[in-house]
């Protein structure tokens, strides 16, 4: 199994904001804070002028020896004259706010945009705009930008950007924007806003059409139902008119020409009704094989959603999450899909439990899996046995022989993170 080293370095950094917050109020984090005051005051330049300082000063001890006194004192005395002055460079009754998307696809670029509003009627020059420490997957690819001027009663954007890797929801701290004190070793108070919360959802597999397996059942509604209310019906053909028919079914051409009142017969539509089940037992499997699978199940809920099917149930390991048909049947399915964490165990009772309040109403399941074997196959015989057709895939990390069941196919993991077409 792979050793994962980024998180392993952040082992004793809370991922939640709530948490952090406790932590920075610990007798230990209290004593720890002025010091965090100070390095937030010093801009990198600062930063390594700092750096300069002690070593030129600790070189300087031997003075007869070495003359880096006069190096330290000019860099320690512009520095301090810096931090004295950082207090006049405050600015006063600015604003911060950050605005991002609520989801951010994993391994691709999220842009925060963070927009200052100035009331006051002094304008401020040289303003940095700041992003907090990212959690163990985040990486920073446009961080510490600046503005010229903040113009009075005027406010300013500006746009940074950073990746995350790890699917879940995740809690930065504050972003900060201050004033650069002159030759730009320090900064002013920093103007700080609210801390944000997204959630990185898995990359949607790209698959282009699914087969499922036949046995529709008639449901009343048809598609339209999930876009506005009442029943959608097709167009059967026309009738004479019978007493009690609705006014507004009333076809005139055909009344025109026939001579007598006929009306427009409707019939109720026929559609697929599909549950996506996501086995999330992950014993002896690759991380990247369990990401593929999770990738997997989000592109099926897009391909089946672009045809004429309704993903209206999602079993992630043995709980069953319900959902809205419609457009934002996607959205929800990946939001359930980013929390996906992998599990040590396989219970094919509590998954056929899961899924047998909403039996009568389905008429296919598609199951994902990273192995197979008779739990899974018997898995399949009682969903089938419910009246629901079934179809499995199983993501294989590697070359592997194909599952012995004829309702179940091999698909690469790789194949699904290169993004590579998939029709199945």
């Amino acid at each position: 199994m792979k050793v994962n080293f980024a998180r392993l370095n952040h082992i004793l950094i809370p991922t939640q904001a709530a948490d952090r917050e406790r932590w920075r109020n610990t007798r230990l984090g209290r004593a720890l804070r002025p010091l965090g005051h100070f390095y937030e005051a010093l801009t990198r330049d600062g930063q390594l002028v700092l750096m300069l300082s002690i070593l030129t000063g600790a070189a300087s001890l031997d003075v007869q020896g070495f003359d880096g006194h006069l190096f330290w004192a000019p860099l320690t005395a512009v520095q301090a004259l810096s931090l004295l002055a950082a207090r006049a460079f405050a600015m006063r009754d600015v604003t911060l706010d950050v605005a991002l998307p609520p989801r951010v696809v994993a391994g691709e670029d999220v842009q925060f945009t963070i927009t200052l509003r100035n009331p006051s009627s002094r304008a401020h020059h040289a303003v940095r705009v700041i992003g907090p420490f990212l959690t163990w997957d985040g990486r920073w690819t446009m961080e510490d930008v600046g503005l010229a001027e903040l113009p009075a009663e005027g406010r300013a954007s500006v746009s940074l950007t950073a990746r995350f890797s790890a699917r879940g929801e995740h809690h930065l701290d504050r972003f900060r924007a201050a004033a650069m004190v002159p030759f730009g070793l320090a900064l002013g108070p920093s103007v700080t806003g609210s801390g944000c919360r997204f959630v990185v959802v898995p990359r949607v597999a790209r698959v282009e059409r699914v087969e499922t397996p036949l046995g529709q059942r008639h449901q009343p509604g048809g598609v339209a139902r999930v876009l506005h209310h009442g029943e959608s019906m097709d167009l059967r053909g026309v009738r004479p008119y019978r007493a009690g028919d609705p006014v507004r079914d009333l076809h005139a051409r055909s009344w025109a020409r026939l001579g007598e009142p006929v009306v427009r017969e409707y019939q109720q539509e026929f559609f697929r009704r599909v549950a996506v089940v996501l086995d999330t037992d992950a014993r002896d499997v690759e991380p990247d094989a369990f990401e593929a699978a999770v990738s997997l199940a989000a592109g099926l809920v897009s391909a089946l959603s672009r045809e004429d099917a309704l993903v209206d149930l999602l079993v992630l390991g043995m709980r069953a999450h319900e959902l809205t048909p419609g457009r934002a049947s996607l959205d929800a399915t990946l939001d359930l899909l980013a929390c996906a964490e992998p599990e040590s165990s396989f219970d094919a009772d509590a998954v056929v439990a899961a899924i047998g309040p909403f039996a009568s109403r389905l008429s296919s399941a598609v199951v994902v899996s990273c192995r197979w074997d008779p739990s899974r196959t018997s898995l399949l015989d009682r969903v089938q046995a419910a009246g629901v057709g079934v179809r499995a895939f199983v993501v294989v990390d590697r070359e592997a022989p194909s599952p012995d069941d004829p309702r179940a196919v091999n698909v690469p993991s790789l194949a699904v993170l290169r993004g590579d077409r998939l029709v199945l």
